[in-house]
């Protein structure tokens, strides 16, 4: 069964989708702007292994909260405790969603989804991103605005970063209807030895002896 961004979790597909967009915008972008996303790529590419909680909010206002564990390359940990017990896990091959309420397990390769693309080795900016803005505060603080120039009505994500120290922060989804989606990562804290356990996720509907 296929898996939808929303099936995934907005927190991942943010994420996947600003790693994997087209380039063809960049090349309005001026030196500053360069920089800043320079700076952002750095960052990201130096976030191997991290560990934190997120809160994101629905254009409905409903909301929902969790825990998340990234370990690049290839895997990624979404553990929802409101509403309790949804999990989306990327294991290094596939990306699986396990909803307890509905009893329901789905899963994709992850080469078939964005997220592949940020959980990379190699996280690239200049390589695949078209960047609408970019935007720049005296605090340090900067946003950037991106859209997926082969697919242009899909919609937009913007990344917000904290200036000092450098983090990131937050980031918003607008779907392709205008529905707009905000992740706060209220913490996050680079990390190591996190344990392999994280990212595996068997299919709790299989009943054992079943093919």
């Amino acid at each position: 069964m296929t898996l939808s961004r929303r099936d995934l979790g907005f927190g991942i597909a943010a994420l996947a989708t600003v790693a994997a967009l087209p380039a063809s915008a960049q090349t309005g972008l001026g030196q500053a702007d360069r920089a800043t996303l320079a700076q952002a790529q750095t960052y990201l590419q130096n976030l191997t292994a991290a560990q934190g909680t997120f809160v994101e909010t629905g254009a409905g206002g409903q909301r929902r909260q969790g825990r998340f564990y990234l370990q690049r390359p290839g895997r990624m940990r979404f553990e929802y405790t409101d509403p309790a017990g949804l999990l989306v896990v990327a294991d290094g091959s596939n990306v699986k969603r396990y909803d307890p309420r509905l009893n329901v397990f789905r899963q994709v390769p992850l080469g078939a989804t964005p997220l592949s693309t940020f959980l990379a080795r190699n996280v690239r900016f200049d390589q695949g991103v078209s960047i609408n803005r970019v935007t720049r505060m005296q605090s340090g603080a900067f946003a950037i605005t991106a859209r997926d120039a082969r697919r242009p009505n899909d919609g937009s994500v913007i990344l917000a970063f904290a200036g000092n120290p450098l983090r990131l922060q937050e980031w918003t989804i607008t779907d392709a209807q205008g529905s707009r989606t905000r992740t706060q990562l209220t913490t996050l804290t680079p990390t190591s030895g996190l344990d392999a356990g994280l990212f595996r996720l068997a299919d709790p509907t299989r009943r054992p002896g079943r093919n």
